[in-house]
């Protein structure tokens, strides 16, 4: 087998079960169809590297699994007294936008029933911890709505509140903390945060160095990438480039050389580059490199599950007509045609 075949089929293994039931299984003939979208000079070196990413990013139903499971029975979450614990933990479903806590949340229910013997509504009592469970922090502002809405609307004067998450990009938990804290303050209550996760991925502009994001090290040649670092540095608000220096392939070495991530960094930026000139549908804020409200090359996030791909993912691996996507995306507005299809059945069932 060639080694380009051995990347391939490397892929279609890792993502075998992303979005399993809603988008075909990501077989190697669609992911030779997404790779012939790049120079053909580049493919082989991307379907290794990505290949290569994905082995480490990339979060399965079985690795969930394995997380949410785990946290039931976790000796320093739990305080050594499973049983007592959850029966006094509040599980927070509160959030304002997709189906990833719910969905979290029903995976996590039927691994407390299994391990412990308790449904979720013999979890709570008054003076418990606050549980928030999703799959994913990456830009923050998502975790950041959903709990200063309920701080200022539901959570007591004083309380804990826990986040679980699969991934925790550390920009986000630092937005995240900041917003919190001014709710808190603003409303005088007295909420402490703790962060539970199985990934800690750097990406703070101090630390771009080191960090475990897509952060390019030089600007490509070529008229839109030209035309997109002017629109960066030129027009209000104009910000300051930031390129990485060379040299790292970060704390999680999600990558497997620095050369490997930099051609990484350079043909997903062009494609992206690419995509937002072709792509009329796109917001402002679908960076090249994943969607962020900075003015930048873009998020960079390489992590994704196997319920959906997040939108801080490079728009290469994403973005739809005409470009073939290889991960796409369930979007909010799908998650609230679900919701209120689910609920017409449920109405129409009573």
């Amino acid at each position: 087998m060639s080694k380009r075949k051995e990347s391939i089929q490397s892929i279609a293994d890792a993502v075998s079960d992303y979005r399993e039931g809603d988008v075909p299984q990501r077989t190697p003939k669609i992911i030779e169809q997404w790779a012939a979208q790049f120079p053909d000079e580049a493919q082989d070196a991307i379907l290794q590297e990505v290949a290569h990413a994905l082995s480490h990013t990339y979060i399965s139903r079985s690795d969930m699994t394995e997380f949410l499971r785990g946290l039931v029975t976790h000796e320093k979450f739990c305080g050594g007294d499973p049983p007592a614990f959850w029966k006094t933990a509040n599980i927070l479903d509160i959030q304002l936008g997709g189906n990833s806590q719910r969905e979290m949340l029903a995976m996590f229910a039927g691994f407390l029933k299994q391990e412990i013997g308790i449904d979720l509504k013999g979890c709570g009592k008054d003076g418990g911890p606050f549980v928030y469970i999703d799959d994913g922090v990456f830009g923050g502002g998502r975790i950041a709505n959903d709990l200063a809405k309920w701080i200022r609307d539901d959570a007591p004067e004083k309380c804990e509140v826990r986040i679980v998450v699969a991934a925790l990009h550390t920009g986000g938990e630092y937005f995240a903390g900041k917003r919190i804290k001014e709710v808190r303050q603003a409303t005088g209550k007295n909420v402490e945060l703790s962060w539970w996760r199985i990934h800690e991925i750097e990406n703070r502009k101090y630390f771009k160095d080191d960090s475990d994001v897509l952060w390019p090290t030089e600007v490509p040649n070529g008229a839109l990438a030209k035309a997109y670092v002017e629109y960066l540095t030129e027009q209000p608000p104009k910000y300051a480039l930031q390129l990485r220096t060379p040299g790292s392939v970060g704390k999680k070495k999600f990558f497997s050389s620095d050369e490997g991530r930099i051609l990484l960094e350079q043909q997903f930026l062009v494609a992206g580059l690419n995509i937002r000139d072709m792509c009329y549908n796109l917001p402002e804020t679908a960076r090249p490199l994943g969607s962020t409200l900075l003015k930048t090359f873009g998020f960079g996030a390489t992590v994704l599950t196997f319920r959906n791909c997040p939108n801080n993912c490079p728009l290469a691996f994403w973005a739809g007509d005409p470009w073939i996507p290889l991960f796409p995306r369930s979007t909010n507005s799908d998650a609230f045609l679900k919701r209120l299809l689910e609920a017409l059945r449920a109405k129409r069932a009573k």
